[in-house]
């Protein structure tokens, strides 16, 4: 018998089926997991292997061949652990492959048999969606699972509570949309005492989201003066917030599944490297300009960035994404900012050309 359970790989920001296949033969006792899977997913075999053990629960003393299906697309991430488990448990007879038919299953079991939270949660819940299927997630994520509409979502905190549900014996209560922050703690223009040219420059960027280059001594406020301009914007508006939760998801930032309506403000070190701020890393994650979407993205002391980083961000800057590029895929991610950045304090600059190319050769001291 072969059981399949369906669950996601993701790309970007987009969320691309998986199906997560298990056989059992007869054979020397064995755990294979097939289907160019990574370090982590690999590794989901001891944690499966425990997590059946401690609801009472062990493998049959049969060749178990696990198979993720398109064999082509890179599986990455811990969200694997609990379709593999279900397909197991498929293929044992222990849960009821029918019924876990309709729905697409992420979440990383802990040894004690617990479902903790994985990043993406919501993008599966929209995919899931998209096909008229549930979704199966950790209990911690409900919330943020809920946002996606019309999609039945069985958020479970145990692998014995999910089997309970299935079985009819032990139903989850569906989860709430978590909550929406009004408002977030930050710098008020309004508190600012002086200033009355530099709050007015900030006025007329937020209300053409134009560009802003700030320019003064040490200690007048710039920084200060940049981290307002998030209060002063528009709040993002239903679309809007659900594309930045998107993004946060996919980072792992969503905490408690509340949205907000306050634009982000991202203000990276100097000292970042160019996958920081456009994305990239072994496991591709969103960088600096796409957690900053639909927000400001703050360069400090701009001249003090390397120039191949700057230059990095003049396409996304332009056309309003970041395309991250690996030899097995491209993974993009949207990048729709209004940068504000300020120069060193003790250089000045001959033309806002030369500001942007950011390049020492141009800077004189005073």
């Amino acid at each position: 018998m072969i059981a399949t359970v369906a669950t996601v790989a993701y790309l970007g920001l987009e969320a691309r089926a998986v199906e997560v296949q298990c056989q059992l033969v007869a054979g020397l006792p064995n755990f294979i997991i097939v289907g160019l899977a990574d370090k982590a997913v690999t590794e989901s075999r001891e944690r499966v292997r425990n997590a059946l053990a401690a609801i009472g629960l062990a493998l049959p003393p049969k060749r178990i061949t696990v198979n993720m299906s398109p064999a082509d697309l890179p599986k990455e991430g811990s969200h694997y652990d609990l379709p593999i488990a279900l397909a197991v448990l498929g293929a044992m007879g222990v849960a009821d492959a029918e019924a876990l038919a309709h729905y697409v299953v992420v979440g990383e079991l802990g040894l004690d048999g617990r479902v903790a939270a994985s990043p993406g949660v919501l993008l599966a819940a929209l995919h899931a969606g998209g096909r008229d299927m549930g979704l199966i997630c950790p209990a911690a994520q409900g919330a943020e699972a809920a946002w996606a509409g019309n999609v039945e979502v069985v958020a479970s905190p145990t692998l014995s509570g999910l089997l309970n549900h299935l079985k009819g014996s032990g139903v989850l209560p569906p989860p709430q949309p978590g909550g929406v922050e009004e408002s977030v703690s930050g710098p008020d223009l309004r508190q600012v005492k002086g200033q009355e040219s530099a709050k007015r420059a900030l006025e007329i960027a937020a209300a053409g989201a134009h560009n802003l280059l700030m320019i003064g001594p040490p200690g007048a406020g710039k920084s200060l003066m940049a981290s307002c301009l998030p209060g002063i914007l528009p709040e993002l508006t239903p679309a809007e917030a659900l594309e930045v939760s998107m993004v946060a998801s996919v980072a792992g930032t969503l905490e408690g599944g509340r949205m907000t309506r306050r634009r982000p403000f991202r203000a990276p070190h100097h000292s970042a490297s160019m996958a920081a701020l456009t994305g990239g890393g072994l496991r591709v994650r969103p960088g600096e300009i796409s957690l900053a979407h639909r927000g400001v993205l703050f360069l400090d002391e701009l001249p003090e960035f390397q120039r191949a980083v700057l230059d990095s961000l003049r396409q996304p800057l332009e056309t309003g994404e970041v395309t991250v590029a690996r030899a097995n895929a491209h993974l993009t991610f949207p990048a729709r900012v209004q940068p504000a950045m300020h120069v060193c304090d003790f250089l000045t600059i001959r033309s806002l050309e030369e500001a942007y190319a950011a390049n020492r050769n141009h800077l004189y001291p005073c």
